[in-house]
């Protein structure tokens, strides 16, 4: 993907200004007489995933009781507004459209044998024209992966018109392990979900089903189920602009049955996909969708607040630290629980957050540049908060030097080490290992590169924006913890607890490596602010200024 004209920054660290620049800022930090405390990130994380914020869901009173929550610690840390006429709020208007169980999708082939699916069970998705009925009656079009890739010489649409058709389509890419063959095992832009339903709006479909397997997902059926089964929300459209009436998804039992019509089955498509030479199928069947919503207009919001940097030029521009404050409210009850609190997902991030505003506003001595504390909606929904944000940026993408995101960190004891997938492609990255071995900390790699955790979270949308942008992640090893320690963790995490009620709040949690998160990008962000010149993309890397 490429963005939008950019200038371009030239910058040359040299390790010793590196190291000079640590050692200067760790003891104002150290002896701020507010030094970074997991106790406080504890609280903040306890009291936004409780019960009363009702899983903070998006234009909802548990959504609107956590933005004031963010906003009243911002103003109590002696941060100043940064959003609308001297709020702490930037306002974000959306569309909610609320998916009705009365939606209805069946298939048809030629003997006219009709095939219905059942909502939630068999199928899921939202319509994207924003309307409360669209109806479809269309061909259906397998076209492997959805990908149109020329840089990899990869086609999945070779000499098909799918205009007003219903495509057919897996998530995820070709597998490859070769680094120059779509990144190898790193998922790229080109498998996440959002790419295929893009790019079938830029051919003419009507509607876009995917094929949920795990594997190509990611995750299993529970998380499609609770995420697209319920009202999401959208920027709204412009007159005239495309959009698919299903952006669907469907299981893989219910895609066996559809494709039973055609004499396919799905590990026969998946295979076939795998191939450059795959060329588009159609299925001869037609696919029928009665997609009814509910629709409404909502006044959602970022939260904004700064800390004024001390150089009278360059306090103009910008470090921003994110997290967003969302998650997914009230669903369908799991084991009598409808709560979806998101107590790591993403109440982590927004602790964080709050307690990096209340030790820099401590700093007795403040960075040269300022530092803009953002806490954005709508991310669980496709990174709505940020995308705004950077159609509409509160500082120019042009004087800001780096954004930094947290989401969802791991409370599960003391780090020894920090993942920072991302910050490869831009000229902070010796700056980044520098620091860590300061902290002890080693650098560990993405450990699920496949999952395309850099496209998954609300750095994307700076990144697009041109500006240099990765996440602090959470940590990989723990110490005094075996070898699987965290492996064993997150497989039960993703399974049972991402994007379920489950993920709840508990008091036994140790909260040592969020402290060391923000810890890692308080010292990354202050030598940031403190550089004569802003940070870059290495030249050659898709969002290059």
């Amino acid at each position: 993907m490429t963005g939008p004209p950019r200038f371009k920054v030239t910058i040359s660290i040299t390790m010793k200004s590196i190291v000079i620049g640590v050692i200067a800022v760790w003891p104002v930090l150290a002896q701020s007489g507010n030094s970074l405390s997991a106790e406080r990130i504890r609280e903040h994380d306890r009291f936004l995933s409780s019960d009363l914020l009702e899983g903070r869901g998006v234009g909802t009173r548990g959504g609107d009781l956590a933005t004031e929550y963010i906003a009243t610690q911002f103003a109590l840390a002696g941060a100043k507004p940064a959003g609308d006429n001297g709020t702490y709020f930037q306002k974000v208007p959306l569309v909610a459209v609320d998916p009705r169980p009365e939606t209805r999708l069946t298939a048809s082939g030629s003997g006219k044998t009709v095939s219905s699916f059942e909502w939630l069970n068999d199928f899921v998705g939202l319509n994207e024209s924003q309307k409360p009925e669209s109806q479809f009656d269309a061909e259906a079009v397998f076209v492997g992966h959805g990908i149109a890739a020329p840089e990899w010489n990869w086609d999945d649409y070779k000499g098909v018109d799918v205009r007003g058709k219903v495509v057919v389509l897996f998530t995820n890419e070709p597998t490859s392990n070769d680094p120059k063959f779509f990144d190898g095992r790193a998922l790229t832009y080109y498998g996440r979900w959002s790419y295929k339903y893009e790019e079938a709006i830029r051919r003419g479909a009507v509607a876009a089903i995917i094929i949920h397997t795990t594997p190509t997902a990611g995750y299993g059926w529970d998380v499609v189920r609770s995420s697209w089964g319920r009202q999401n929300t959208f920027v709204a459209l412009r007159p005239g602009e495309p959009s698919l009436a299903l952006a669907g998804w469907i299981t893989k039992e219910a895609g066996d049955k559809l494709l039973a019509t055609a004499g396919k089955s799905v590990d026969q498509l998946l295979t076939a996909s795998e191939s450059r030479d795959f060329r588009p199928i159609p299925l001869g069947i037609r696919i029928r969708g009665d997609i009814r919503s509910k629709i409404r207009a909502i006044n959602s919001r970022n939260v904004a607040a700064i800390v004024p940097g001390s150089d009278p030029k360059l306090k103009d521009e910008v470090i921003i630290y994110s997290a967003h404050w969302d998650h997914l409210g009230i669903g369908e009850p799991v084991n009598g629980d409808p709560i979806y609190n998101g107590a790591i997902d993403n109440a982590t991030g927004c602790a964080i957050l709050l307690e990096l505003a209340h030790t820099w506003a401590a700093l007795p001595e403040k960075p040269r540049r300022s530092a803009l504390f953002l806490a954005v909606t709508a991310e669980e929904d496709g990174l709505r908060g940020s995308q705004y944000y950077g159609a509409h940026p509160l500082f120019p993408p042009a004087k800001t030097a780096i954004a930094l995101n947290y989401d969802a960190i791991y409370p599960w004891g003391r780090a020894k080490d920090v993942v920072i997938a991302g910050a490869e492609r831009t000229t902070v990255l010796p700056l980044a290992e520098s620091i860590a071995r300061r902290l002890n900390l080693t650098i560990s790699p993405d450990s699920e590169p496949e999952q395309g955790n850099y496209f998954r979270s609300d750095h994307f949308s700076f990144a697009r924006a041109g500006i240099p942008a990765f996440s602090i992640d959470h940590a990989t090893q723990f110490a005094g913890k075996p070898a699987d320690y965290y492996q064993k963790l997150w497989q039960e995490f993703n399974e049972k607890h991402y994007h379920q009620p489950s993920d709840e709040f508990h008091a036994d949690w140790d909260f040592t490596a969020l402290k060391q998160a923000a810890e890692f990008g308080m010292l990354l962000g202050i030598d940031i602010a403190n550089q004569d010149k802003l940070p870059d993309w290495r030249r050659g890397d898709q969002f290059h200024r």
